[in-house]
């Protein structure tokens, strides 16, 4: 509930332009975010793994 609450509460236009946060649409996590990919480390290591993000491949060496 309380997250939910955090959501929502995140995608209220901010009363000063500085405070707006990019956020994950997937989790909603505020840090880490990649804006070239548009979600946070977490899900973009996960989607990766499994070949969800075009041109991206998990590098090895």
């Amino acid at each position: 509930m309380t997250r939910k609450a955090l959501l929502e509460k995140s995608k209220r236009e901010p009363k000063f332009r500085v405070r707006a946060r990019n956020r994950c649409p997937l989790c909603g996590r505020p840090r880490a975010y990649l804006r070239k990919f548009g979600m946070c480390r977490l899900c973009f290591r996960e989607k990766a793994s499994f070949g969800k993000i075009p041109g991206v491949r998990k590098a090895s060496w």
